[in-house]
Order: structure tokens, then sequence, then C-alpha cells
């Protein structure tokens, strides 16, 4: 039996009435996949950039209760307790000087003279009038004991009735007249005598001397120069030279109220002169002036050296450090070394930015002591913990922080 033959109805596809529509389930997804897709985008090129900064580990430092450890550091100068403008007492013409700058003088040495020539002239002329004063007094009181001598005949003569009451009393006038002549002349002897003293006051005024013992620092006038006592203007000087007494050295320091309560009278003081770095030069403190600046908010402190040295000269520049008494702290104190420029001053409190898990965290804390490069800081700081000693002024609390760790 042979196959049915083909037809073209066997070629006809057969099709279902409509075609199957998307799930919307997909078309959803689809749509939250291209929005998360746009945020994630947006926020990674609006986020918040890491700022960079340097960071170092904070140190731990331990100090025993048995030695000095400083409490605060401070800057000063060293001044003269002692030191004078040598001046006359009268104005008149240098006609010498006897010193020169670096000279030592011993009390009452002769610093220079001025012009005596009118002072001797008055001097000779009072001298002059005392000696006449003096003569006419010797010669009243001969008067007088002749006057006296004639009173009493006079007076023996009244007795016997030989003589007359007219005699008599005109004896007695001239006897009371000497007398009191005498005691005139007597006055006017000493107001010349004192008159001469005046002038040879005068004429020693015109020496000037040191009125203590040290060294000339500075040399402020020139024979033919005028000086006096008194600022007139002009070329007139007010000065013949600067003395200062090289013992009475110390050094002034203005402490900032805020750390006057570390100060106290008779604390050791470690000080070094700006032009000898190297020498530390022992001191102490003398006395803490009890009145405060009101401008620069500070009180006046006065350190006394305990042994002075030729180095040590008028107005150098000196930092100090004052000690803790050995025995005043506790038997282990702990505390924290971070680089000086670790601490920064917010809102007048003492701060340092700790980096914790990205970001930086502000921290106040107290500051124990400083030095030239590094701070003691004895709360609000760990040890272990990273600060940031390098990065922007304006780095906030909080700002996200990348460290570049030295």
């Amino acid at each position: 039996m042979s196959s049915p033959t083909p037809s073209l109805d066997d070629l006809r596809i057969e099709r279902s009435g409509k075609p199957d529509a998307p799930p919307r389930l997909l078309l959803v997804a689809t749509a939250v996949g291209v929005a998360a897709v746009i945020a994630a985008s947006f926020w990674w090129l609006t986020r918040p950039k890491a700022i960079e900064v340097h960071t170092v580990l904070a140190r731990e430092a331990a100090s025993t209760g048995g030695t000095e450890r400083t409490v605060l550091n401070a800057s000063g100068y060293v001044t003269a307790r002692r030191e004078a403008t040598v001046s006359s007492k009268i104005t008149g013409k240098v006609t010498e000087v006897l010193v020169e700058e670096g000279m030592s003088v011993k009390e009452g040495q002769i610093l220079a003279r001025l012009d005596d020539t009118n002072v001797k002239a008055s001097l000779h002329l009072a001298r002059a009038q005392w000696e006449s004063a003096q003569s006419a007094l010797e010669e009243t009181r001969v008067r007088l004991k002749e006057a006296e001598q004639e009173l009493q005949r006079q007076t023996d003569l009244a007795r016997g009735k030989v003589a007359t009451q007219a005699d008599y009393d005109h004896a007695s006038a001239s006897a009371l007249a000497y007398k009191a002549r005498l005691e005139q002349q007597q006055a006017d002897a000493t107001v010349a005598e004192r008159t001469v003293a005046i002038w040879q006051q005068q004429l020693e005024d015109t020496i000037i001397r040191a009125p203590f013992a040290g060294i000339v620092t500075s040399k402020n006038a020139q024979p033919g120069e005028m000086i006096s006592p008194m600022s007139s203007g002009g070329f007139t000087r007010t000065g013949i030279c600067t003395i200062v007494d090289m013992e009475s050295l110390e050094i002034e320091i203005d402490v900032n109220e805020s750390y006057i309560n570390r100060v106290q009278p008779g604390q050791p003081v470690e000080a070094t002169l700006d032009a000898y770095a190297d020498w530390k030069i022992p001191c102490k403190v003398i006395a803490i002036i009890p009145t405060a600046d009101r401008d620069k908010s500070t009180v006046k402190v006065r350190v006394g050296f305990d042994k002075l040295d030729p180095r040590i000269l008028p107005d150098m520049a000196v930092k100090v450090a004052f000690r803790e008494a050995a025995g005043a702290a506790p038997a282990v104190v702990r505390r924290v070394l971070v680089p000086k420029a670790a601490i920064r001053q917010q809102d007048g409190h003492d701060v340092v930015l700790v980096v914790q898990g990205g970001r930086a965290e502000r921290r106040a804390v107290t500051v124990a002591s400083t030095s030239a490069n590094e701070t003691e800081i004895s709360a609000g700081l760990a040890a272990g913990e990273r600060v940031v000693v390098e990065g922007p002024g304006d780095l906030t609390d909080g700002a996200i922080v990348k460290e570049n760790k030295p």
C-alpha cells in the first residue's frame, strides 16, 4: 500500500491567537536596578573626599617622684635690679668725662667734672664775707669787754657817791648796746658761714661721682655739652653715663595668669640663655609681683641666679623652665608625649585630633609641660593613639581623613 500524497495543508503553521506578554515583575526589577546604579554613581561622585593628614603615635613617659620635672616653660630677659643713668644736681657745662663703656667703677669714683669757674668765684666772695664778719665780731667782743669794765667802775663810783647818775646810765647803755651788736654780728657770721657751706656744696656738685660700684654700659655726654638734671630740650643732656650693678642681675618673666598657680617663691628654675643654648643655669624664684597686667593678662615673676657669671649680660633673652621640687609628685606619674605640633588651640583650650576609624576626633587635653619639640600631656590622651601633627588648619571633628604615617 502506497503512502498518502503530501498536500499544501501539511505545510501550514498553526498559530495561537495572541503572543505571551513579558512578566510585570521583570520590568519592576529592571527599573529598581537602574535606579540603584544611578544612586550609587551619584554617591560615588559626590561623596566627601578623605583629607590626607600626617599622624604619629602618642608615646608613654614615666616620671618618678624622686626627680624634678618641668611644670611650666616661659621666656624673659635678664635685667639689673640696680641700674642708674648718672646725672648732675645742677645745670652746667661738661669739662671732663673720665669713663668709657665697659669700664668698672667703684662707689664714689669721679665720673665727670663740670665748669666750676663761677662757683669758685662765688665761694671766694662768701669766704671773704665770712672772714669780715669774724673780724667785726672780734672787735665787738673787745668793745663789749671795755664797756662792761667801764660799767663796773661807774657802779663802784656810784656806790661811793663819787660819780653822777648820768655817768652810770651812759656806761650801762653802752654795755647793753655792745652786747646787742655782738649778738647781731654773731648771727651775721653764722649766715656768712652757711653761705660758704652752700657754695662749697655747689662746688662739690660740679664733680659727678658713681653712686654705686658697677660697669659703665653707655656714655651719654662729651666735654663741651650742657647737662641738666631735668630735660630742657635742645642739646642739653640729662646724664653722663649709665652704670649697671652686675651683682644685681636677675630674670624678669611675664607668666600668663592662667599658669601662675604653677609658680611659687623659692621654686627651682633652669634658665637657658639664647646666646648659650647648651648652658643650663640653676636659678630660683625670688618673688611673684602681686599684680597682673590687664592688657597682657600676665603676672611678673622675678627669678634670681644661684651663681652669677661674666657671660650673663643685661637685656639678654632667656628661656626658663620652672621645676617641681623633688618629692612633690607621686611615686610614678604616667604621662603621654606627643610632638609640639600636635597641640592646637580651640576656644582657649588645648586640644589634639585623634584618628579613630578613619575620622578625626577632637580631644581636650591637659598640658603638663612643653619643651622645644615635645609636649607632655597629663590627661585626655592615651598612649598608643594616633594624633594628627600635620593637616589643614580647619580640620573639624568627625572629618574623614587618610593617614600618612611617617
